[in-house]
This record gives structure tokens, C-alpha cells and sequence, in this order.
């Protein structure tokens, strides 16, 4: 009998990386009495949750199961429900760093007390630490995320994903890519260190797998600059150099570069072509208008130039790309003059993940649940406060 969680994160630790769950469940059922526990996994559009070991669920199953996973994976709380015959079903997030991998079913014989449902929680953490570890190591969960084929393109676009969302004192950060099977050039990317926040959105040009590469491309020299501690205007000439230097100026990428400075909340900004940045403040959504710059790798050896401005505690960024702000299914209007910002007003009270997907699916019916004619990115920054700065 197994008597702790860090007994449990051992065994999720000795295990093959296409067993974590296997071994999760051993392990789960020795510590917690549990008669049964399945993991539930986020698909690529965030358009349901699937288990990985009941394959009757998977097909349709319990109803109710789906409808509680659902309601834990939305409110990353503990939820618990309770059949007619006493037995108690625990949902917990699987959640890293503000990444949302899923959720975890716990079925007890009985109603947990509250040591019950910490030990719990404990293990959920444990475990997503070690699914997240275990995806680059095994097919097995991301095929289970998949629910058509994706595309080489967009094989390439989620494979260069720093993840979907981000988790910190001071801000909380997520971002989406549609359509999620197809995608082609769209992309985002961040990094946090040292008290500063860099996010990058790319509105890349093209479709297919050409586009995806010359995302690839421009996303890894940005990387290589940054970590070699290049400051954002080196990030910016670096990236459009090699740009350039590829493709001569036929091709190059619209991209916006921020760095927010999570003790102060002062972002600097290099706007490179698009894509747009909107703040929501209250209830008024705000562009926040940059001087646009040339994007990235129309001409040998461009220069950047850092614009800067401040957020206030409470402050929402949006970032989408021109295949949202720009998309018009032919008789409405472009979703970004009116509809796009209706959406992000009613995301007020729901956190970055729960936000970006609300404009997305709003993007979706605004072409009438047609497929979108081009790609979009959309991503949502908010700005919590000083998080304090760490000498020690």
C-alpha cells in the first residue's frame, strides 16, 4: 500500500512514458481506496476531453462523466458528483504552470472528506507534471488529442508551440491556433525569465506547409537571439535578416514582439507589420496603436525601433492575427470592426484559456460554422499586478 504522494510521484516516475496513466491508476487506487480512475484528455481545438482508458466514454459513454470533466476542466477546480448508489466520481484539473492538459476522474465508494480530496489534488499536480514530460516521449496522448488528421503544416505549428498557456504571480497568459488541423503560417510563442514576459505573434503569409516553414524559421531565429540575450530590436533584425537572406525579400512575416516587465507592468514593443493589439480595460476594448514597421525580412538588414506603454493591474491584452481581425465571410463585415470586440467584452470574467476560446467559437459562428478561409491566432494577456521582485 502505497501511503503519500511523493511515493505516487515516484511510481509515475519509474514509469514507461506510454504507461503514466496505467501507473497512475495503481497507484491512485492503493493511496485514495478508489474503484476506478480514467484520464481525460484536451483535444487540439479544446472542442472536448477524452479518456484514455475507458474506450466506452471514449465512443460516447457516460454523459454525465463528460458534462462534470468538462465543468473541472473550465473552472480548474475539484468538482465531485455523486450517483444514486453513493459511489462518489472526484474530476481534478491536470493543469502545469497555467497549462491546461486535461482532467483526472477519481471514483470513490464513498463522499470525500477534505484530506481526501488535497491528497487528490496533490496527485493531479504530480501527474500532469509527468504527462507533460511523457508527450515527448510517446504518441500515445497525442493521438489521442487529434480527432482528424492534422495536416504537415499544422503538424509543424503545434510541434513549435512553447504550449497553450502560461501561469504566473503577476499575469496569466493563453493562446489558441485555428483552424487546429490545417493551420498553416499563424503561430505564437513566449517565454518567461527573469521577470519579463516575451510574447510573439506571427501572422505568417502563404498556406500550407510553405507557410509553416517560413513560421518555423523566423519563430527559431527569435528563439536563438533571446536566448542569447539579444534585446528585442536584436530578436527583430535578427529574424528579418534571415528572413531576407532565404527568400530575398519575396517573402516575409508580419510579427509583433512584446516584453512585459511583470514587476512594473511596462510592456516594449516591436510591431513589425500586425498583428493587432487590443486592450480591455473595464468594459472598453482599446486598440493600442503602434507605429507599424516593416515585417520581418522585406529588406536587407531593417531596423527596429522599441515603442513602449504601460498596463494597470486588472488590464486584458488581446492579440489576433489578421485572419481574425480581417475575416469576412463575404456579406457581414470583417469580424474585427465590430463583432470581434462584442466577444472579448463578454470574456470579462472568464480567465485567458476560457477567454480566447470564446472568440474563437464567436469567429466560427461569425462565418457561420464554416471553415475559416484563413489562419488565426488569437492571443489573451492579463495583467494581475507586481508579483515583487526576487533578489534572494
Amino acid at each position: 500500500m502505497l501511503e503519500a504522494p511523493g511515493q505516487v510521484s515516484r511510481v509515475l516516475r519509474a514509469a514507461p512514458p506510454d504507461q503514466v496513466v496505467e501507473a497512475a491508476d495503481r497507484a491512485i487506487r492503493s493511496v485514495l481506496g478508489a474503484s476506478r480512475t480514467d484520464v481525460f484528455i484536451a483535444d487540439y481545438r479544446i472542442s472536448g476531453l477524452w479518456p484514455v482508458l475507458d474506450a466506452n466514454l471514449a465512443g460516447g459513454g457516460s454523459l454525465a462523466c463528460h458534462n462534470m470533466a468538462q465543468r473541472c476542466f473550465s473552472s480548474q477546480q475539484p468538482v465531485t458528483d455523486t450517483d444514486d448508489e453513493g459511489r462518489c466520481r472526484l474530476y481534478l484539473p491536470l493543469s502545469v504552470w497555467g497549462e491546461r492538459l486535461g482532467v483526472l476522474l477519481v471514483e470513490l465508494p464513498d463522499p470525500p472528506d477534505p484530506g481526501t480530496v488535497e491528497r487528490a489534488t496533490d496527485i493531479a499536480g504530480e501527474l500532469a507534471v509527468v504527462l507533460r514530460a511523457a508527450d515527448r516521449e510517446t504518441d500515445r496522448y497525442r493521438r489521442l488529442r487529434r480527432r482528424e488528421r492534422l495536416s504537415m503544416a499544422a503538424e509543424m505549428q503545434w510541434e513549435l508551440l512553447p504550449g497553450r498557456g502560461v501561469s504566473h504571480a503577476a499575469f496569466e497568459l493563453a493562446g489558441q491556433l485555428e483552424p487546429a488541423y490545417t493551420v498553416g503560417g499563424d503561430h505564437f510563442d513566449w517565454s518567461v525569465d527573469d521577470n519579463r514576459l516575451a510574447v510573439t505573434v506571427l501572422n505568417g503569409a502563404g498556406i500550407g506547409l510553405t507557410a509553416a516553414l517560413l513560421t518555423a524559421v523566423t519563430v527559431n531565429a527569435l528563439r536563438n537571439a533571446r536566448r542569447s540575450g539579444g534585446s528585442l530590436v536584436e530578436q527583430a533584425e535578427l529574424a528579418s535578416d534571415t528572413v531576407f537572406y532565404q527568400h530575398r525579400g519575396r517573402r516575409y512575416v508580419a510579427t509583433l514582439l512584446l516584453e512585459l516587465d511583470t514587476v512594473t507592468g511596462r510592456v516594449r514593443a516591436v510591431d513589425a507589420g500586425s498583428p493587432h493589439l487590443l486592450r480591455l480595460r473595464g468594459g472598453t476594448v482599446t486598440p493600442i496603436d503602434l507605429e507599424q514597421q516593416l515585417p520581418l525580412g522585406m529588406f536587407a538588414e531593417a531596423r527596429y525601433d522599441v515603442q513602449e506603454f504601460d498596463l494597470e493591474p486588472g488590464d486584458r491584452l488581446f492579440v489576433v492575427s489578421d485572419g481574425v481581425w480581417a475575416a469576412d465571410p463575404g456579406d457581414r463585415g470583417a469580424y474585427g470592426e465590430r463583432a470581434m470586440a462584442r466577444a472579448m467584452r463578454s470574456t470579462r470574467l472568464q480567465p485567458p484559456a476560457e477567454a480566447v476560446g470564446t472568440v474563437m467559437r464567436e469567429l466560427h459562428a461569425w462565418h457561420a460554422d464554416a471553415d475559416l478561409r484563413d489562419d488565426a491566432v488569437v492571443v489573451c494577456l492579463d495583467w494581475r499586478g507586481s508579483a515583487g521582485r526576487d533578489d534572494g
